[in-house]
């Protein structure tokens, strides 16, 4: 199997410190939804493991991010294309989860639910806790300068860690290689 994890905010749709909290704020970065389906349709299962306080916070509730979800996935699948495992974290950086990034719980999730190991399997995202997550579970770190990719790249990267403009630029070596 051919599994590819990445990160939702900052590498599918535009960030915001202000949080995405309806589905109208949810903006697709350019050529994201178009670089799923091609992974998709190139025998690549794409899984999501995003984390989003803004259920703890209280700022969406969880039927909100599962809209958001549906329109992502209506979108790939509007190019041929579907997104495999979506997974969350609605908890708050402290409320002590093992899911919330820089921890690797969800990451475990999705190769506990494709039955895979993690060792070397690419985990895409641009922040500092996407890099960590994948280093605490053998994965390959991969950074995007979209969304906070351009503040994490200033700040120094984990040895190893490739680095890509965006999904895109992902998508292209995976499918070309």
């Amino acid at each position: 199997m051919k599994l590819l994890i990445i990160d939702r905010d900052g590498v599918i749709n535009e960030d915001s410190d202000a949080y995405i909290k309806s589905v109208e704020e949810w903006i697709p970065i350019p050529g994201s939804i178009e670089a799923i389906a091609q992974l998709s349709k190139a025998g690549w299962t794409v899984a999501v493991a995003t984390n989003q306080s803004g259920i703890a916070r209280g700022y969406y509730p969880t039927t909100t991010l599962d809209a958001m979800h549906e329109r992502l996935r209506a979108l790939v699948a509007e190019l041929g294309g579907e997104v495999g495992l979506i997974v969350h974290c609605p908890h708050g950086p402290d409320d002590g989860c093992d899911c919330r990034k820089p921890k690797p719980g969800m990451l475990k999730t999705i190769a506990a639910h494709y039955a895979v190991e993690l060792t070397g399997l690419w985990f895409v995202g641009d922040s500092k806790g996407d890099l960590e997550a994948a280093l605490a579970v053998d994965a390959q770190p991969v950074l995007v300068k979209t969304g906070k990719g351009e503040r994490t790249l200033s700040k120094g990267l984990p040895a190893g860690t490739l680095v890509f403009e965006d999904l895109a630029a992902v998508a292209r070596a995976l499918i070309h290689t």
